[in-house]
Order: C-alpha cells, then structure tokens, then sequence
C-alpha cells in the first residue's frame, strides 16, 4: 500500500520565490503580441547557444527579413547562413545546426511547418521538436509555451537550473532535462502557461542580478529565505 505523503513543500516554496522576485523585480510578462510563430521561437533556440536574447532575435528576424520564409532558409547554402549569423557566439555552429534542422523537418513534414504540434499533447510535441537536430529540452518547452502555442512547459536555462540546484529544489547537477523534469510535477497546479513563463523571465533575472554564477549576491537575494546556500551562507556569518 502506497502511503499519500501529501503535497510536496517545494510547491510552496515556489509559489514564495514567485511572489518574492514580483515583489523584487515586478511583473515580466511577455504580451501575446510579442508571441511568436513555433517556427520562429524553434529557429532562436537553434541558433542561440550561449548568446544574448536580443541578438538571437535579431538574427532571426533578419532571416526572416531576407528570404521571406523557412523554406527559403532551408535552400541557402551553410557558409551563406553563417555569413548571417555573425550575432551569434558560434556562427559556424549555429548555421549548420540551422540548416540540419530545417532540413529535417522538410523530410518530416513536406515544408518547414509546426502546426501538427497543436494537435498533439505536449510532452509528445516535445519528443518530437527532441529528435530534430540541434534540439534539446529548452528549445522543445520554449515552442511550446514561449511560442503562440502557449503551453505549459517550464523553460529551462543557465540561471534558471543553476538557482533550483543552489535552493535544494533539484538536485545538485541535474542536467537541464532532469531539472525539467523534477519541476514540472512540483509546479503549482493553478500556474497558467502565463504564470509559467514569467516564473522563467523572473528566474532569468534573478540569475543575471543576485544568484550569479561566480558570487552570488545572497545577503539581499528575494530568494534567500527558502534558499539552502542563501540561508547556510547567512548561518556562517
């Protein structure tokens, strides 16, 4: 017989960091005009790794901008690709992941097109965006909640993984799959996908303003209450 052990603490503890880092930081949520196409949120992440937002945007736009779609992005060559992807942190990377992706999706769907993924269940449409090239956990949740899909599926980057380990609510060096993975069950039943994403956008910026990677600002950090090495930190002191 299988005992109910109850609700997990760690919800509550997440329902506090959500209220802390509003209290922090204010509300950051992304207006549904600002959602983009799956195709697009998917060509970002491809092209992104360890590049700033604004330029992985830029990049994408301007892809956009040039060949008018992504079955027209699919047809230029590599070098050319990479020649326009000069934002990012490895262009050479990114362009021949972008190029291996969209390609695979013609072999999958015809054309670059996602509108399948709105009929499937979402940890489905997510092991599907998985076995394209070049996408892994935080890309597949980023289509589908950051995207016009609106899912909920938690994002998970560098600041976001690296706080849930440093809290205690995952464990420490848990890739980004397994963070996802530990998360999702614990989240907060009444979190809409809105409620998903800004917990992400909150994290980010609680990751880029106290909880960085080298020194951790934990003294002020709105975290530190329900955080493990917030408070062991503070015990030393």
């Amino acid at each position: 017989m299988q005992l109910d052990l109850g609700p997990d603490n760690r919800t509550d503890i997440l329902r506090c960091l959500q209220s802390a880092m509003i209290a922090a930081f204010g509300r950051i949520i992304r207006p549904s005009d600002k959602r983009r196409s799956p195709e697009w949120v998917l060509v970002h992440g491809v092209i992104g790794a360890q590049t700033k937002t604004a330029a992985s945007n830029a990049s994408t736009d301007g892809l956009v901008a040039e060949f008018g779609n992504w079955d027209a992005v699919a047809d230029v060559p590599v070098d050319q690709l990479e020649a326009r992807l000069q934002r990012q942190t490895f262009p050479s990377v990114a362009a021949q992941r972008l190029s291996d992706c969209l390609k695979a999706i013609q072999h999958e769907r015809g054309r670059v097109d996602l509108s399948h993924l709105v009929e499937m269940e979402t940890p489905k449409a997510m092991a599907w965006l998985e076995q394209l090239p070049g996408v892994a956990r935080k890309n597949s949740a980023g289509v589908m909640n950051a995207s016009t899909l609106n899912r909920k599926a938690m994002v998970i980057d560098g600041h976001h993984r690296r706080i849930m380990q440093r809290m205690g609510i995952v464990p420490e060096k848990a890739d980004t799959a397994k963070t996802y993975d530990a998360l999702m069950p614990i989240l907060p039943e009444e979190w809409s996908a809105e409620d998903i994403d800004e917990h992400h956008l909150l994290l980010k910026k609680l990751g880029q303003t106290y909880c960085r990677p080298r020194k951790a600002e934990c003294a002020d950090c709105p975290a530190k209450a329900d955080c493990k090495t917030g408070t062991s930190r503070s015990a030393t002191r």
